[in-house]
């Protein structure tokens, strides 16, 4: 396996996010600070770069991916004590292929900021390692950050300058990286596929009456929308493939983003948005926040932070603009189908002619997140599945979705917060007047990131499950990730 496929594809177990139980009781546990194993961050200095530092730092990023790097300037800045550059080690390495740089970037971190970024504790190669570390610390960036991380990754894809040309943009610039694809620039409706790798969005996919739906099992999973009586299902192993998908229901425009990294599916109404009335048209940039999918406006180049539907850059972030969300229910076809009769579903062939692998991400994700996400809540395993709920009273509320599951399935009621969970064709929240409430699954880490005070439901007695151990490599026939540079 080549290097840089097993820097995108290896996987980690990062120690924060398998420790401590579960909450005792059928109330949340108690919101507090995240625990961690991370060491303790180094000091940095504050103000400008020393004037060598600063020199070197700009030769390592005009030289970067062109020509090896040099090892004095790497010197210079592993003795320049400010471990501020110790991100912008992390994305030099990111973007390497050599081997000899690798090294080369993980013996300055270590010099640097006395941490060892081979310490498997922390990922399962030196830059999953290092920016776990950097997360988890919280250093500061350098002065000029964005525009070296900016002169960085603009020559990958010069398509992403409108995402860095905000200077107040909303996102943090330490945490994104790239995710080993180009974006989607497609324009709305355009012919299948990409000139360049990308992950393509469906739009106006072919939809099915249920009758015409039994080409999919009734055990597989859906991703299931509602509204003024219409109902539609989305099939996992499709949404794997795109990412995001476009559809008009009960006479409103949906954009539907699912971030895989983080097994979280939403939907939000992109019509009504702008002044002038055009529905907004969502793509994959191809960057990533802290292992969180960044999905962009087509037209106006705006960064969107997905799991929110909040405008992070560009102009519509300057107009304050926050998607509307909906409900998105996680099901099995046969029950989403038995409580929604009338549904549709997305046709086998998406409508584009495509045929589609049953597991197109072959448990990619299945021995830890394989991009970085820092320390993560202790209460659940970070890859736990929950529901994540504002309740009532606009306090985040979440629920252990297999706890909730084994609750409701015994008769017991599963409560918390003003929210309630109602089973059927999929786990919905309500408030106590029967209400439904938006909410979205997905894994502990990214709800916990975007809702760091949230409570947390749990039945007595739950315990956690084992960490699975790393994986090696990747399955035959797997939808290909690998990044464009190892092509």
């Amino acid at each position: 396996m080549r290097a840089h496929r097993t820097l995108l594809l290896a996987s980690c177990v990062v120690l924060a996010a398998c420790a401590g139980p579960i909450g005792a009781t059928r109330s949340a546990a108690p919101s507090t600070a995240t625990e961690t194993p991370w060491p303790d961050a180094p000091s940095v200095p504050t103000g400008g770069l020393q004037p060598d530092a600063a020199a070197a730092v700009d030769r390592l990023v005009r030289a970067a991916r062109n020509t090896p790097l040099d090892p004095d300037d790497l010197a210079t800045v592993a003795g320049s004590g400010d471990a501020r550059l110790a991100w912008l080690l992390s994305d030099l390495l990111r973007l390497t292929a050599s081997p000899d740089a690798m090294g080369a970037l993980a013996d300055a971190f270590h010099r640097l900021t006395g941490a060892d970024p081979n310490d498997r504790g922390f990922g399962a190669n030196p830059w999953l390692a290092l920016t776990n570390l950097l997360i988890g610390w919280d250093l500061p960036a350098p002065p000029g950050y964005r525009e070296h991380k900016a002169s960085l990754l603009l020559r990958l894809e010069p398509a992403w300058e409108p995402i860095f040309a905000d200077p107040d943009g909303t996102l943090d610039w330490r945490h994104v990286t790239w995710g080993g694809v180009f974006m989607d620039a497609r324009p709305a409706g355009s012919a299948p596929g990409c000139d360049r790798a990308c992950i393509p969005s469906l739009d106006d996919p072919a939809l099915t009456p249920a009758a015409e739906g039994d080409w999919y099992p009734d055990d597989r999973t859906v991703f299931g929308i509602v509204l003024g009586g219409e109902a539609v299902a989305l099939p996992k192993h499709i949404m794997e493939v795109h990412e995001l998908a476009h559809l008009t229901l009960a006479g409103r425009r949906i954009g539907m983003p699912y971030c895989t990294l983080c097994a979280s599916a939403h939907a939000f109404f992109v019509d009504r948005v702008t002044p002038n009335g055009e529905p907004l048209v969502l793509r994959t940039s191809g960057l990533l926040s802290r292992s969180n999918k960044v999905m962009v406006d087509l037209e106006s180049g705006s960064a969107f932070h997905t799991f929110t539907g909040r405008a992070a850059t560009g102009p519509l972030r300057e107009a304050g603009v926050v998607l509307e969300p909906l409900t998105v229910t996680v099901t099995t076809w046969g029950e989403w189908r038995a409580t929604h009769p009338d549904t549709r579903i997305v046709a086998r062939d998406g409508g584009i002619g495509r045929v589609y692998p049953d597991d197109p991400l072959c448990g990619r994700d299945d021995a830890g997140p394989i991009f970085p996400i820092g320390p993560s809540d202790t209460r659940l395993p970070a890859q736990a599945a929950v529901i994540g709920v504002i309740g009532p009273r606009q306090q985040p509320v979440a629920f252990d979705v297999a706890a909730a599951r084994a609750e409701l399935a015994a008769g017991r009621s599963v409560a918390f917060g003003g929210v309630q969970l109602q089973g059927g064709g999929g786990l919905r929240a309500t408030d106590a007047d029967g209400r439904e409430l938006v909410s979205r699954q997905s894994f502990w880490f990214a709800w916990s990131q975007f809702h760091p005070s949230t409570d947390l439901w749990a039945p007595a007695r739950a315990s956690t499950a084992a960490s699975p151990g790393p994986r090696t490599g990747a399955a035959e026939g797997c939808w290909d990730l690998i990044d464009p540079l190892d092509r």
